[in-house]
């Protein structure tokens, strides 16, 4: 059962990307129920300008409540510093009463520890946000993280606060992680450094190159060149060898010289 709730959400939020005012459908009725009489009939959720103060307590989930969420616009969640980026959160009210969404918020955390609170996002409120009884509506929340936010992976924490029968409970309908990058791509400080040092070292690598083909080259141009030529030879060594056939074939030699 709660994967084919999941599976209405999320087909809910495919088919409304581009909805700024979420609207419901209930099963037994087509009207909306508002709490403004005043309103227009259909006006599901309507952005509040004015910030609610919903506390700082935490909440339980309220039972029947199912919740789902999806970035339209950006399935690969790469979030950009210091730009919006878009969210749509559906609900879905199983329970018997009408449910009023007052707002949502969410947080940056980092991902090996959620208790080391890296941002705190702008809480977005709603008014008259009434979700009939056996009822689904869409949510859209923009944020931004902040420009400074040094770029990596972050873990996202979204979390919708509604009110039942004046009780107020809240679900969790995002806890993942997010890619930061820094706005500029692949032009920012960071990745023009390591450009810079690359360079810089392939230079060095071929001077180096360079000085070591210049010293090999020396080497070779220095080395001993051995001459060929006549040599005297040692008296001592023609009289040692005198009267063997080495003396009589260069005496035979000299001969046929003259």
């Amino acid at each position: 059962m709660a994967t084919v709730r999941v599976f209405f959400l999320t087909l809910l939020l495919l088919a409304s990307p581009f909805l700024q005012v979420a609207r419901c459908e209930s099963e037994s009725e087509r009207e909306v129920e508002v709490a403004d009489a005043g309103e227009e009939v259909g006006d599901l959720g309507i952005v509040g300008e004015d910030p609610v103060d919903f506390g700082d307590g935490s909440f339980s989930p309220a039972p029947g409540i199912d919740t789902v969420s999806i970035f339209p616009k950006n399935p690969t969640r790469l979030i950009t510093a210091g730009e919006e980026s878009e969210l749509l959160v559906g609900l879905k009210n199983d329970g018997e009463s009408s449910v009023n969404v007052i707002a949502i918020k969410a947080s940056v955390h980092l991902p090996f520890d959620h208790r080391l609170l890296v941002q705190n996002l702008t809480a977005q409120a709603f008014s008259n946000a009434t979700v009939p009884a056996s009822a689904q509506a869409t949510f859209p929340y923009i944020f931004a993280v902040s420009k400074y936010m040094q770029a990596g992976s972050f873990d996202l924490v979204g979390t919708i606060i509604y009110e039942i029968d004046q009780t107020p409970y809240q679900s969790t309908f995002y806890n993942g992680t997010i890619e930061v990058v820094e706005a500029g791509g692949f032009l920012n400080v960071e990745s023009v450094f390591l450009v810079t040092l690359g360079i810089a070292l392939l230079v060095l690598l071929g001077l180096w190159i360079r000085g070591q083909v210049q010293n090999l080259s020396k080497k070779t141009k220095r080395a001993p060149k051995v001459e060929v030529g006549t040599t005297t030879r040692d008296a001592s060594m023609d009289e040692w060898l005198q009267g063997t056939a080495y003396t009589q074939s260069l005496s035979h030699k000299s001969k046929k010289a003259k």
